[in-house]
């Protein structure tokens, strides 16, 4: 099987590469900064009496926090995977 051979990138490439990754960075801070959000309320809501009347509320945001995470994590892995196999990134 034949090696695939990478291209130096020239300093715009290489800025332009840095600056996707530091935004997939900031997206999964973003998906995971929702999931803190979404468990803490849920959280509060189920503790809280005087929000008895929404408690599915609380378990639909405690089902939904973990499922917000791995959406979160995957689309992070997936996107610093594209970068790595099409471009020369040294991590």
């Amino acid at each position: 099987m034949a090696a695939k051979k990478r291209m130096e990138l020239s300093r715009t490439d290489h800025l332009a590469v840095e600056r996707t990754r530091l935004a997939n960075e900031r997206t999964f801070l973003a998906y995971f900064r929702t999931f803190i959000v979404f468990l803490s309320s849920g959280f509060a809501i189920l503790k809280l009496s005087v929000l008895e009347e929404i408690e599915g509320i609380g378990y639909f945001l405690l089902v939904l926090s973990p499922v917000l995470l791995a959406i979160g994590v995957g689309r992070f892995l997936y996107v610093k995977r594209q970068l790595r196999q099409f471009y020369m990134i040294r991590e």
